[in-house]
């Protein structure tokens, strides 16, 4: 599973990061010596709806969704604008099929904290969101030392 290649990608090639589970999904946490409770998010695989994320119809067999948190800088480049945040449950006011298979996009829910996401990403697209999941370990990292 491509999930899994993701993971194996980010704890070789990222310093201090961790995978765990936290929300139901399985993350990439910044958190060299576990100095923090759970770390700093790098990324997550979604591979089902919940309660208060369903835009994406991951309850589809075999479908899974890939988040990252990018600076908002990087994500009105990517986008022209951060959204507002959605009512609980809701989905922010964007232009796009969060159903849609291999397509870099906001993120249905988290799109006004500057997260994206791609559902089922083929190998090519994994090569192109690589840039991407280096700057929200950059990101995460500068998080990290703030909290410290």
């Amino acid at each position: 599973m491509l999930a899994n290649m993701i993971f194996d990608y980010c704890l070789d090639n990222l310093d201090g990061t961790v995978l765990a589970r936290n929300w139901g999904e399985r993350g990439i946490f910044y958190n060299p010596g576990n100095a923090l409770p759970k770390g700093v998010y790098i990324l997550t695989v979604k591979e089902n709806d919940g309660a208060n994320d369903s835009a994406s119809n991951l309850d589809r067999d075999g479908v899974f969704r890939v988040n990252l948190g990018l600076r908002k800088d990087t994500f009105k480049e990517m986008f022209s604008f951060i959204p507002k945040r959605p009512a609980a449950g809701g989905v922010v006011e964007m232009d796009f099929d969060f159903t849609e298979l291999d397509r870099l996009m906001p993120h249905p829910v988290y799109a006004w904290m500057g997260w994206v996401c791609v559902l089922n990403p083929s190998r090519e697209t994994f090569e192109k969101l690589k840039p991407l999941i280096l700057e929200s370990y950059d990101f995460a990292r500068e998080k990290s030392q703030r909290r410290k």
